[in-house]
């Protein structure tokens, strides 16, 4: 890994720039081309598979899960005898330890509601707290398998009090969902699963089709097409955010393990060539020996090509001279996951400002964050950070206000109502207040 000593040079490597996918891969410009029969950007694809499928519906959906996953649908949604039957074709531990998680994800989130929005009325005014009505989440499929994903993101729409969530997943070859996934939803108490994946499953919950109903909200992460299609489609859609590749700072004095600073690193790096693995720590030593246990480590990774490729070209170590630096150059990295390997870690956690989540000391590392701990693992990314925050309850919560004036604050606000109305040329808005004042006058 790369090693930085100067603070300066840290801080320039560290500035974020908006974050974009890079060169096309040559199989996804190919696949472009065998399924639209010419050359497009991703953004003109994606752009004309949101408005196929708006246009034809199910039709499209079929069509474009053929072309694009090369699987034959004959129906769209999963029915509960196959979800059922999932069950058994998944490792009994793995059951075991979906619900343990899922009582951990579910008892944080309700703890968080009830510090999340809250009702109130003072003075003739306050505000109601409604769920939203239908949620969809999305989860990758196709070769791979995130149950983890399903419950992190369902069930604090549970909690919330989301009347219908429906879940999109791409099928596999032969044509079903992982099992894993199905049981996950199952346990999350998902209403609707559909087999259904890339930019035609965010254009369908987006929109609706002849079997698909159109949601509130869109949350889950995806690959090009889905993030391209979730911007595509916000404003029609409220949608929990862009995800980019994943990213973890470790910050560490020399009290930190160098085997379990390394093992952290490569917990990340192993997700993605474009994952971001950093290491800020005030020991030069520490710096050495990490880089050393990251090659060691490396070796007995099934995912080792992912996560060298990521190390090499993304991954980091930074030596500083003191936390302070330290903490300087996190609060300007904002980074979706923080890991405090330092003495007394607890005690720094007021002086940082910007990360997705925080992983207190030795015992908490980010990999227990990603599947047991508690808080969602849907995390802000890209130093987005700095303005947003992980999934949670509050994310499917909307406020409306309540407006509700006695005939006195009326009496004493109408005049200056209807002043700032004809200031703007509103004369509507002030003929409506004011013949309630004299109405009130006549009585």
């Amino acid at each position: 890994m790369r090693i930085i000593r100067k603070f300066q040079t840290a801080k320039a490597v560290l500035q974020r720039s908006p974050f974009e996918f890079g060169k096309l891969s040559i199989e996804i410009g190919q696949m472009i081309k065998d399924v639209f029969a010419e050359d497009l950007t991703p953004e003109e694809a994606v752009g004309r598979i949101i408005a196929e499928v708006r246009s034809n519906g199910d039709a499209a959906l079929f069509y474009y899960t053929k072309m694009f996953d090369g699987v034959v649908l004959t129906s769209l949604e999963m029915t509960r005898e196959e979800i059922k039957e999932a069950y058994g074709k998944v490792d009994k531990e793995l059951i075991s330890s979906l619900n343990i998680a899922a009582e951990r994800v579910r008892s944080f989130h309700q703890v968080q509601l009830g510090h999340s929005f809250i009702e109130f009325t003072e003075a003739g005014l306050g505000q109601i707290v409604r769920p939203l009505e239908r949620v969809g989440i999305y989860v990758p499929g196709g070769t791979a398998s995130y149950p983890s994903t399903v419950l992190m993101s369902a069930i604090p729409a549970r909690v919330a009090g989301v009347k219908e969530i429906i879940l999109a997943t791409p099928p596999r070859k032969g044509g079903e969902v992982s099992p894993a996934t199905l049981v996950a939803a199952d346990i999350a108490k998902v209403d609707r699963v559909f087999k259904l994946g890339g930019a035609q499953a965010i254009a369908a919950l987006a929109f609706g089709t002849q079997s698909i109903p159109k949601v509130d909200k869109l949350c889950g992460p995806g690959g090009l097409f889905v993030i391209l299609a979730k911007r595509m489609v916000y404003g029609v859609v409220d949608i929990d955010g862009l995800a980019g590749p994943t990213e973890t700072v470790i910050l560490a004095d020399d009290s930190a393990p160098p085997d379990l600073c390394a093992a952290d690193l490569l917990a990340q790096a192993e997700h993605d060539v474009l994952a971001s693995a950093i290491l800020i720590t005030t020991s030069s030593r520490l710096a050495q020996e990490v880089s050393k246990e990251v090659t060691r480590q490396l070796k007995g990774l099934e995912r080792a090509d992912i996560a060298r490729q990521s190390v090499e070209e993304r991954g980091k170590i930074i030596v500083v001279t003191d936390i302070d630096q330290a903490i300087e150059l996190v609060n300007l990295y904002a980074p979706e996951h923080l890991s405090l390997m330092v003495r007394h870690a607890s005690s720094y956690l007021d002086k940082i400002r910007h990360a997705g989540g925080i992983f207190v000391g030795e015992s908490s590392p980010e990999a227990l964050g990603d599947y047991v701990a508690g808080p969602s693992h849907v995390m802000p990314t890209g130093g987005s950070a700095r303005f947003s925050s992980p999934l949670g309850v509050s994310d499917f919560l909307k406020l409306t206000s309540v407006v509700c004036l006695s005939e006195e604050d009326l009496k004493a606000l109408g005049d200056v109502a209807a002043t700032i109305a004809r200031a703007e040329g509103l004369t509507a808005h002030a003929h409506a207040v004011e013949a309630r004042l004299k109405k009130g006058r006549r009585r």
